[in-house]
């Protein structure tokens, strides 16, 4: 099939809500050429109401973050007491935490691509002229981009999997596995968000003549 043909089939297996059809759909080669579109597109989307509401553009994934974390903390705290004072333990107490650990992990990503506080050579960008800084800033754009439409067509395909085989949690009777899995490409898509507004920036900074090449500092505001 062509890959036109293959995308088609993509979007009437996204049309169909059926779990089966979606996992054979993202199957093709299609899905990449698909993944790439969309996450350009739901990136400028984000983009577009973090403008028009600063206020999710300050604390969306910061909530997100610090939200899982709480409900970690509260879940292990909880399981020492209950297992050395009650002597119980319920059994999703070892495997819902790891899934909320990724949940966090994956927004953080996000929201740190913005804070630009991952590897990023600044001491020695700092050394370059402002051409070679913003073709630097471009680079990490593209790698970053990249990086997400990866992680966004392969984890909706495991996403897709798991539904489709109707995955639980383990200890639990009814909490399937594909509502956690499913916030990890919605998190790339923040990603992608966040990615284009760095590069809308570092280009409006190169034409107005300012700096480029900023001191990241974890845990800073945006």
């Amino acid at each position: 099939m062509s890959i036109v043909s293959d995308a088609g089939a993509i979007f009437a297996a996204f049309a169909s809500n059926d779990a089966w059809e979606i996992r054979n759909a993202l199957e093709a080669d299609a899905a990449w050429y698909v993944g790439a579109v969309f996450t350009a597109v739901a990136g400028l989307a984000v983009l577009a109401i973090y403008r028009a509401i600063p206020l999710l553009d300050r604390h969306l994934e910061r909530t997100i973050m610090v939200s899982s974390y709480l409900a970690i903390a509260f879940i292990i705290f909880w399981g020492v007491i209950d297992r050395f004072v009650f002597k119980n333990q319920q059994p999703w107490s070892t495997t819902i935490p790891p899934l909320l650990f990724m949940i966090m992990a994956w927004f953080g990503a996000a929201f740190n691509v913005r804070l630009r506080t991952h590897l990023s050579f600044s001491e020695f960008r700092t050394m370059m002229p402002a051409t070679g800084q913003l073709l630097c800033l471009i680079l990490d754009a593209i790698l970053w981009f990249t990086f997400a439409v990866i992680v966004l067509v392969t984890t909706s395909r495991v996403t897709a999997l798991s539904a489709s085989n109707f995955q639980i949690v383990l200890g639990t009777d009814n909490i399937l596995q594909w509502w956690f899995l499913i916030t990890a490409p919605l998190a790339f898509v923040l990603m992608s968000a966040r990615i284009l507004e760095n590069l809308f920036e570092d280009i409006g900074n190169y034409r107005a003549g300012r700096q480029l090449i900023k001191q990241a500092v974890i845990g800073g505001d945006v």
